[in-house]
């Protein structure tokens, strides 16, 4: 088995092995992987963080050995947690890097990094204070940074940085945690679930206090939620119909 890890800030992941195929996922800076195929150009990879598969430019990662890859995979999380930090390259070169990169890798890579990472000093209400740092970042299908996101890649980005790590799709994020029968169980950071006419789950938010919900849809906005589902406080209209709660913490 071979190994890499991506030394640019933000990669997308795509379905196939063309820059016209769908991007499915983003791997940010310092995300390891394997590498499962490998043609002339592309390389089919699973991340190691969330096992999700797909295809990388080979010309946007290093490749490691096992015993590298091993060794960096052994190393203490440390995330970025600014919106945007710079790492420095040996020819004082300036690399940005987006919120929740895996700075933990920098030496490795020959880089210098002094901006501010996470302690993982966890309680549910640092949940909702990450989400308010994506707030207003435009929805992007696969997209895991402030710069464009998806409702799951939400999800998974803000527990990720407060240490609780969650599958990549909001259809296997709902297979996690505790279900709660009533909204008046809530707490802060839970998390709802909502399907379509088929009942696929197909959208995901964080709970908030006072009856509230903060999501991707659109950009990351809050809206407010009721037994029925989300109701968009712009549009003043129900949005989103409402599955199932879940605690996950």
């Amino acid at each position: 088995m071979n190994y890499g890890i991506c030394k640019l800030s933000i990669v997308p992941l795509r379905l196939e092995d063309s820059d016209r195929s769908e991007m499915v996922s983003q791997v940010l800076y310092g995300d390891l992987f394997e590498l499962l195929e490998v043609s002339k150009k592309w390389s089919r990879i699973r991340l190691t963080y969330d096992s999700y598969e797909g295809w990388i430019d080979n010309k946007q990662f290093v490749n490691l050995t096992k015993n590298e890859y091993d060794s960096l995979n052994q190393l203490p999380t440390k995330l970025s947690t600014n919106l945007l930090d710079i790492i420095t390259t040996t020819t004082n070169e300036l690399l940005p890097i987006s919120l929740g990169s895996n700075v933990a890798v920098v030496n490795f890579l020959n880089h210098s990094f002094d901006g501010a990472t996470n302690d993982f000093n966890f309680s549910k209400s640092t949940i909702i204070e990450i989400a308010h740092l994506y707030l207003n970042s435009p929805y992007l299908w696969g997209g895991k940074t402030p710069f464009g996101i998806d409702c799951s890649g939400f999800i998974q980005m803000v527990y990720k940085l407060n240490g609780i790590q969650l599958p990549r799709d909001a259809n296997r994020q709902v297979t996690e945690g505790e279900a709660l029968s009533f909204i008046e169980e809530t707490e802060a950071g839970d998390l709802a679930f909502f399907d379509n006419e088929e009942g696929v789950i197909t959208h995901v938010g964080i709970i908030m206090e006072n009856n509230q919900i903060i999501h991707a849809h659109g950009k990351v906005r809050v809206d407010h939620l009721d037994h029925s589902g989300i109701f968009n406080n712009e549009r003043q209209m129900h949005t989103h119909k409402l599955r199932v709660i879940k605690r996950i913490v």
